[in-house]
């Protein structure tokens, strides 16, 4: 059976820290799905297709890595596309406190899955797709935190 890796988020937009997590995990796993959640209380700032077509861009050489867009709980997109593991990047112990209740709670759903933790290296540490939003809403140049080719 294949390792299948869900490593859901908004990636609104992906960032340097998301793909330092992603290639990291990449030897863990036989299949990582970048998995975009669709949540209707939230609005994005970059468009669900513009997001797509950068994280396939940035990861256009690794095969294992395939991008998709869920809606609903992420343990039911689990269960469709027969993943045992949830990747999630830690930066703070923060992340940490939030990360594992959500796990807990998604292990209780879905006793099969497993939820993943790999630290975000220290670079990265202070880096989010909200900053990165922040930046480039007031005309900055992101460039610097986002993967190339990414708000191009």
């Amino acid at each position: 059976m294949s390792k299948i890796a869900v490593f859901p988020g908004s990636f609104d937009p992906i960032t340097k820290g998301h793909e330092s997590v992603i290639k990291r995990a990449i030897p863990l796993f036989d299949k990582i799905i970048v998995a975009i959640g669709e949540n209707q209380n939230k609005a994005s700032f970059f468009p669900v297709d513009k997001r797509i077509n950068w994280i396939k861009h940035v990861f256009r050489n690794c095969p294992s890595v395939d991008v998709a867009v869920y809606q609903g709980l992420t343990v039911e997109y689990c269960k469709i596309v027969k993943a045992e593991y949830i990747l999630r990047g830690l930066r703070t112990s923060a992340d940490f406190e939030f990360e594992r209740s959500i796990g807990q709670i998604n292990k209780q759903l879905y006793p099969e899955i497993e939820t993943i933790f790999l630290l975000t290296t220290p670079e990265f540490s202070a880096l989010n797709s909200s900053i990165v939003r922040d930046i480039v809403r007031h005309g900055g140049n992101a460039s610097d935190f986002v993967p190339d080719g990414v708000l191009k």
